[in-house]
């Protein structure tokens, strides 16, 4: 990572913070309100400059990164790519401004998320950009009101509007479901499933979903825990003998890798890009990753590991006796009633299965060759929006699960020898304090959410469900303004 304009790692992380910061722990507290009003500082104007050569347009923006970090080393794929992340956001005020530090409210419409843009600069009379970052902190300004919770039929009416909106605007192209305790409110489909045969998404249009996965691999371990089958304090070398690496055999346990603590490293970069076509089941997976030694000492930290969720779709197959996508058909998609969700291979052709769109370079383009080789126990199958409504029914209802089982994967996690607790990957609180449990995903050419807000005081029980064949953060800036309006 060089020292200059980090836009490439800003823009990744964008589409992926609501993931990781609703997945661990409560929003970190609000930061005060300014007894005064902020001096403007040359940090503080480089901030302005970036949000009015972003709005500006691509060609606008290369030109203000080139002059601010004239030595960076981001190319201006990346730099249209971020552009692309950040040029909507809104200024709202800021938070605090020194010399070569400033940091701002700003609202993101596409995440519908009040975010911190923070921006560094150098002491020196060029001030060069030395650092940019977005951080959702889920809360809003303080001189902002609070978002006014709508009845059933005006939550129907605002949502539909939002998304026909973003849909005209192509910024949106998915599938949107509200239930109010068990009852569809909302279920609605918009955009394009295909745009070169102008097929339109409907209902019952597959959507790849990203890590929306890891949810049925969680349900699966928690199954075989409760039958007796797996301790979820094990080493995983117990369930899978002759593993590779001993280290992370020995040491690292199932609620490690339920909880991304594992320091077992992620699949995605060179060596999967070489091999993409090759990695048909997890045992593939292992094969090729299997040697590589943990990141760190498993407990110590959070990163989330989609290698974690391979190893985990792997010890569902060593422990049942048969393969995943067999364990999950049978003991999840029969008992909801899911009949339109799966990992088959890109392979086959699936007539209801949307073509995901990425953009690159400032177009609209297929994301097809990006894909893997089919779904897997860390996500990329596909779904529909009633089939996870289907799913998140029969989860609430204990249909999958006893109600002790159901309740130790939404509300539980372990604690770490040094006493901290790790939520496992399936739970999340809201920043209004909600709580709500379910999964996002995310790749290119596909987003999605499931929220499922259990009844609580004053509340009714809900489930927010939104499929896109866009880039994220499209499904979740959706299931924002659905979430921030709920009954």
């Amino acid at each position: 990572m060089t020292s200059g304009f980090r836009f490439a790692v800003a823009a990744a992380t964008i589409a992926l913070l609501a993931a990781t910061a609703q997945a661990q722990a409560q929003p970190s507290a609000p930061p005060p309100s300014p007894a005064a009003p902020i001096a403007e500082t040359p940090a503080s104007a480089r901030l302005h400059q970036f949000l009015a050569a972003a709005a500006a347009g691509d060609d606008a923006f290369i030109a203000f990164a080139r002059q601010v970090q004239p030595d960076g080393k981001v190319t201006d794929d990346q730099l249209r790519d971020m552009r692309w992340q950040t040029g909507d956001v809104e200024f709202h005020g800021l938070i605090a401004a020194t010399p070569t530090h400033a940091e701002a409210w700003v609202f993101d419409p596409k995440m519908e998320e009040w975010v911190i843009l923070s921006l560094d600069v150098t002491a020196d009379p060029s001030h060069s950009v030395t650092a940019v970052a977005l951080h959702v902190s889920g809360h809003h300004p303080p001189d902002v009101a609070d978002t006014p919770r709508l009845q059933p039929a005006e939550l129907v009416a605002a949502v539909d509007q939002r998304m026909q909106a973003a849909a005209k605007a192509d910024r949106f192209s998915g599938a949107v479901l509200i239930a109010e305790n068990g009852k569809v409110l909302l279920d609605t489909a918009y955009g394009l499933a295909d745009r070169d045969a102008k097929t339109p998404n409907t209902t019952d249009t597959q959507f790849r979903f990203g890590s929306m996965g890891k949810m049925f691999t969680a349900v699966s371990i928690m199954q075989l825990a409760q039958a007796g089958k797996l301790d979820l304090t094990a080493p995983i070398g117990r369930y899978l003998p002759g593993y590779p690496n001993r280290d992370i055999a020995e040491k690292v346990t199932v609620n490690n890798l339920l909880t991304h603590t594992g320091g077992t490293g992620n699949i995605f970069g060179p060596e999967f890009d070489a091999h993409r076509l090759e990695l048909k089941d997890s045992k593939d997976y292992v094969a090729l990753y299997g040697a590589r030694p943990p990141r760190f000492a498993p407990g110590a930290q959070y990163e989330y590991s989609n290698y974690g969720f391979m190893l985990l779709g792997r010890i569902v197959e060593t422990v049942s006796g048969g393969p995943y996508d067999d364990y999950i058909a049978g003991h999840i998609f029969k008992p909801a009633g899911m009949t339109a969700t799966g990992n088959q291979p890109e392979t086959v052709r699936l007539p209801k299965r949307a073509t995901g769109y990425m953009t690159r370079k400032g177009q609209i383009v297929s994301a097809a060759d990006t894909l893997p080789w089919s779904g897997t126990p860390a996500g990329g199958g596909y779904s529909t929006v009633g089939d996870l409504a289907k799913f998140a029914e029969a989860l609430m209802t204990d249909r999958l699960m006893d109600a002790a089982h159901t309740k130790l994967l939404t509300d539980g996690g372990f604690t770490g020898a040094d006493g901290k607790f790790w939520r496992y990957d399936f739970g999340a609180p809201t920043g209004d304090g909600r709580r709500f449990y379910g999964h996002s995903g995310g790749a290119p050419g596909m987003s999605g959410e499931l929220r499922i807000f259990p009844a609580s005081a004053g509340h009714p029980a809900a489930t927010i469900v939104v499929l896109a064949n866009r880039d994220p953060p499209v499904a979740t800036g959706a299931a924002n303004f659905i979430s921030d309006r709920l009954p």
